[in-house]
């Protein structure tokens, strides 16, 4: 389940990537920087089920602090993108390559105005940032449009004499787009759009396109740079967002602190209000300076927001949950012992056979039933599970 983080060059994407993950990318002050998509994971705040069931966790593929689960999710940062771009220009094939694989996107954008059209530096305010939002989703929709509209009147037209729903053919085309025939149904109905294909004018294809990017790549907007950023230029760009939710980070101070914390010279937790400085006399007098103007940020904005950021795009775009799989339903631990070792993020509405595949093909194979652990009570394959459900899958396998 991958996120992208997606904007113009320059305005912060390899260092909120970094300060998500921690990953060493490359950071500079001049477009380009990201040449191929770096891969890392993040990781979502979810309340660990250790305290409630009177255990403590022994997480395997996640991370527990204190009360909290870290459950991993995998980051893209892609190339940066620039106008233009679906017909080659700057990176554009490769950015619109990358971005296939990403489930939801995280658009970041330099509020602050300090970085022209093409991601070149320039002083603070000198570029209206709410320019921004509408050339990415444009250079999208244009990608996609280009996709649809290849040999389309020759595909529109055996679809209609082979009696072929259209959708499937839809399908077929953009199937490597991480479009899937709900996301067509969705867009199709939306649109209102007339059963013949041949009908299709060449303005509802490209709204088709444009439905079909806003269903299969749903995205929100990451305000960086906000610390050097006045208030009305946030709020201007919150209004000229319309639709898509803008929330202020500060990608560098996340970065910062995620760092110091690593070197055991604060306590940090991802997306807290304030730190904790545990060694003093390790500092440096700049460092202290710039630890206090971190303060500072965390004060106005709440947080980095870096977290916020992400857990909104997994919580609410894609509407993930957290589920946990054991293998013994009385003491939740796995084939070794461990207790609640894995948490695995799936989409609201997925079943107890759903997880049973996550785990292995199998178990979803040979499914017989499964037991909800905080009940004790049998399940069955079409059961929804709910987020932090803890489950035991039964099989013949």
């Amino acid at each position: 389940m991958e996120i992208g983080l997606v904007g113009k060059p320059n305005v912060g994407k390899s260092t909120f990537f970094e300060a998500s993950t921690l990953a060493g990318v490359e950071i500079a002050n001049y477009p380009f920087t990201t040449i191929k998509a770096n891969k890392g994971m993040g990781y979502l705040r979810s309340p660990d089920p250790g305290k409630d069931l009177g255990v403590t966790s022994q997480p395997k593929n996640s991370i527990v602090l204190g009360d909290t689960r870290l459950v991993p999710v995998e980051l893209l940062d892609v190339a940066g993108l620039v106008p233009d771009a679906h017909t080659g220009k700057g990176l554009g094939n490769q950015f619109l390559d990358d971005l296939r694989q990403a489930k939801a996107l995280i658009h970041v954008i330099d509020v602050s105005g300090s970085t022209d059209e093409e991601g070149n530096p320039i002083d603070v305010g000198d570029h209206d940032p709410t320019n921004d939002i509408d050339f990415l989703v444009s250079e999208i929709d244009h990608w996609f449009h280009s996709i649809i509209i290849k040999d389309w009147t020759k595909l529109s037209r055996q679809c209609e004499s082979s009696h072929t729903p259209i959708d499937r053919i839809l399908a077929e085309k953009v199937t490597g787009l991480g479009i899937n025939i709900h996301h067509i149904a969705d867009a199709m109905h939306h649109l209102e759009l007339d059963e013949k294909p041949t009908r299709w004018s060449e303005n509802e294809i490209m709204e088709l396109a444009k439905a079909l990017r806003k269903f299969s790549k749903p995205m929100i907007i990451a305000a960086n740079k906000a610390d050097k950023a006045t208030d009305e230029q946030i709020e201007a760009l919150k209004e000229a967002a319309g639709e898509y939710l803008v929330i202020p980070t500060c990608s560098e101070a996340e970065m910062a602190l995620r760092k110091a914390d690593k070197a055991g010279l604060i306590e940090y937790i991802p997306g807290s209000s304030t730190f904790e400085i545990k060694q003093k006399d390790r500092l440096s007098v700049p460092q202290i300076k710039a630890l206090d103007r971190i303060q500072g940020v965390l004060d106005r904005f709440g947080s980095t927001n870096v977290q916020k950021v992400l857990e909104r795009a997994a919580y609410e775009l894609l509407e993930l949950i957290v589920v946990y799989p054991v293998e013994d339903e009385h003491h939740y631990t796995d084939h070794d012992g461990r207790i609640l070792p894995d948490a695995h993020l799936l989409r609201k509405g997925s079943t107890a056979k759903d997880l049973a595949y996550v785990v292995h093909t199998d178990l979803g194979d040979h499914f017989i039933r499964a037991i909800d652990c905080r009940t004790q009570r049998a399940i069955g394959a079409d059961h929804e599970l709910c987020d932090g459900d803890v489950v035991k899958i039964h099989s013949n396998a």
